[in-house]
């Protein structure tokens, strides 16, 4: 193939520039005879038979041909300067063609070696490459972040293809559980946890301030407090019985009205299902804002009225034994740049 490939390119050579061999090559633009070469040389490739010199050949010339020396070429390739000038001659008696110009302690290429060198050098660049990808294979990063079901459904989930834009080469892996994990274990790397901290033996930082708003479905008749007799109130149970939790009795002493005794309840055990829910049409709901945020913006839902109640923080926590590594300091810090968008 290599003796197609130098007919090839001389042919391309005369055809592209007419003056033929008695133009000065230094003079032509190096990547466009490769790009030349190439299109040439894939037009001519019919057979998948190559018909190559032997390796050591090419690899030879190359090093001659990149150092301008036999010698620096020889002490590369672990060989004597005569076995390298004895390659070279093999390879141009196969080629039928001269590659090198020999004077006393100085060698040259000719045209038809300027021709082949940026070809042959290109080629072995990309061998190089291929073969130390394929011997040392790049190990991606893997960060898992531990939240409750709900924030992982409708906060995490949403946002994963901004992080991925960002990092392509960290992978998230996202546990959702609404029981608390042990970061010591190190199955973890970060829990993103929802309460009013702290949590000892453990590093945290405040992501954001929650609060509580009321929704419904845009389709139901609801504009004033007196419209939520006619639905039901939507409710979904909290892991701790707290007097502090955003709940309806919280929100409707808020707000300065009686709690209905005799008002209709729907009520689940996870949150998410009650933001569901609430899309669905079934009722009134008391809903997190940071997690309804992308239903109010596509208006699936909407806040018929005020007032917003008091929630927890959400809080970024990691193990206090050790400094996190670059990998999870950057899914960290593209969680709190996340956050100025949800406020």
């Amino acid at each position: 193939m290599v003796g197609s490939l130098v007919a090839a390119i001389r042919v391309m050579w005369i055809h592209h520039y007419p003056g033929g061999m008695h133009l000065d090559p230094r003079k032509i633009c190096r990547q466009t005879i490769i790009h030349h070469a190439i299109d040439d040389i894939h037009a001519s490739m019919t057979s998948p038979a190559r018909r190559l010199p032997p390796l050591s050949t090419l690899r030879a010339f190359e090093a001659a041909a990149r150092h301008g020396s036999f010698k620096q070429a020889a002490a590369e390739l672990a060989v004597t300067p005569t076995a390298v000038s004895h390659r070279i001659r093999a390879l141009e008696d196969h080629l039928g063609v001269r590659l090198f110009d020999r004077q006393v302690r100085q060698v040259s290429l000719t045209p038809a070696g300027l021709q082949l060198y940026p070809v042959l050098q290109q080629g072995f660049d990309m061998f190089d490459v291929a073969i130390r990808r394929l011997m040392t294979p790049a190990e991606r990063e893997r960060v898992t972040i531990s939240a409750t079901n709900a924030f992982v459904a409708k906060w995490l989930v949403p946002r994963v293809a901004s992080f991925r834009a960002e990092h392509p080469d960290i992978d998230l892996q996202l546990h959702a559980s609404d029981a608390v994990v042990d970061l010591a274990s190190h199955a973890f790397d970060i829990a993103i946890r929802y309460g009013r901290g702290p949590y000892p033996g453990n590093r945290s930082d405040v992501l954001f301030a929650d609060t509580y708003i009321p929704v419904i479905n845009p389709m139901l008749q609801v504009r004033s407090y007196q419209d939520m007799a006619a639905y039901p109130l939507i409710h979904f149970d909290w892991q701790k019985a707290s007097p502090d939790n955003p709940t309806w009795t919280k929100w409707h002493a808020e707000a300065g009205i009686a709690l209905p005794t005799t008002q209709a309840e729907l009520r689940y055990s996870d949150e998410s299902h009650a933001i569901q829910a609430a899309v669905a049409g079934q009722g009134i709901a008391l809903l997190s804002q940071a997690l309804v945020a992308d239903e109010i913006a596509a208006a699936r839902l909407i806040q018929p009225f005020g007032p917003a109640i008091s929630g927890y923080t959400y809080h970024l926590v990691t193990r206090e034994q050790s400094s996190p590594g670059a990998a999870v300091t950057a899914v960290m810090d593209w969680l709190r740049h996340c956050v100025p968008t949800e406020r």
